[in-house]
């Protein structure tokens, strides 16, 4: 596939993303985007030979976000890696007027957008670059999202890379069942009903720049308390849930990063700004082990649930965490 179509990205160069067309929905035209880092030659050269050389990672967000993780993608390449980031229909580049956002009833509906992905990623190897190895990375609901994917598609995974998935309720899977009968009955009657927000603002206030954290990004696409639920959705996700917990099978290397504890509280406290604040990382370690057979869990002291968006040396924790599990990868 030439190249015509990309465009600069809002981040800027060496960014670049590409409209992917996925039909239309009861709300219209529906799209993907997938967002690049364009390397120079030299940059190729100097990371020929990192432990993720070879590999194509494709990058998926959590719930009420887009990708915007700029060192993210630096660091995956340094490691040897191509990367490409996907915004999903719905999300951040890809949300369009009048659609709700991040509204599906059902998350394989993301098969589409993860296909039309990979189909321009196979298309560039068709340059010269064969036998590259694809290894997934999911942050919250797009690492539940990937694990169920790959299950479903395991001839094109060598590994996976989530960071802090959602992957069990935070009540566990015995406060999961007691709610999924009163959420399906709701999504069955009206899938689009507005449900009470839950989200006191605190993730935010532990990453973004105007609060205890670093990091810039657009509000709007990344709003402070997140998107409105609706029990269409939640129940799309409980279903994704226990698909997990049944086991999904994974016979490919998994790594798991999570922060070491969990802050799941009504009021603000400082502790926060080193900890998970959405999800109950005990619960989620636990659930990590029905993905397959080749699990490692890392514990990261002090991270958020973003842990690439944690303090430096947390950080630096992720990437080596990073590096050291991609000597488990197939060759």
């Amino acid at each position: 596939m030439a190249d015509h179509g990309w465009r600069e990205d809002v981040l800027g160069a060496p960014f670049e993303r590409l409209e992917l067309p996925l039909g239309e929905d009861s709300e219209g035209p529906v799209v993907a985007t997938l967002v690049r880092r364009r390397r120079s030659a030299a940059d190729l050269l100097l990371h020929a030979h990192g432990p993720l050389h070879g590999v194509d990672v494709l990058y998926v967000h959590g719930w009420s976000d887009y990708f915007f993780q700029v060192e993210l993608a630096e660091r995956l390449e340094q490691l040897g890696a191509r990367f490409h980031a996907l915004d999903l229909r719905k999300y951040g580049r890809s949300l369009q007027p009048r659609q709700t956002p991040g509204f599906v009833n059902d998350l394989s509906t993301y098969d589409e957008d993860i296909a039309a992905a990979l189909d321009v990623i196979t298309a560039e190897h068709r340059r010269g670059d064969t036998g590259r190895r694809l290894v997934p990375m999911g942050h919250s609901t797009g690492g539940l999202t990937l694990s169920l994917w790959a299950a479903r598609h395991p001839e094109h995974v060598a590994g996976i890379v989530l960071n802090s998935p959602w992957l069990e309720f935070q009540a566990n899977a015995v406060g999961r069942a007691l709610v999924t009968p009163v959420i399906k009955l709701g999504a069955r009657r009206n899938p689009l009903a507005p449900m009470p927000a839950v989200d006191p603002g605190f993730y935010t206030r532990t990453v973004s720049s105007a609060g205890e954290g670093s990091w810039t990004y657009d509000q709007q696409w990344r709003p402070d308390r997140g998107f409105p639920l609706h029990p269409g959705w939640l129940a799309a996700v409980f279903d994704g849930q226990a698909t997990v917990e049944a086991g999904l099978g994974l016979e490919v290397p998994v790594l798991v990063m999570l922060s070491d504890k969990s802050m799941l509280q009504p009021t603000w406290d400082d502790g926060m700004a080193r900890a998970d604040v959405a999800l109950n990382v005990d619960v989620v370690a636990h659930r990590a082990l029905s993905l397959g057979s080749e699990v490692t869990v890392r514990r990261l002291h002090g991270a958020l649930h973003d842990v690439v968006l944690s303090v430096p040396e947390v950080r630096e924790h992720a990437y080596d965490s990073i590096a050291r599990w991609a000597a488990t990868l197939r060759h």
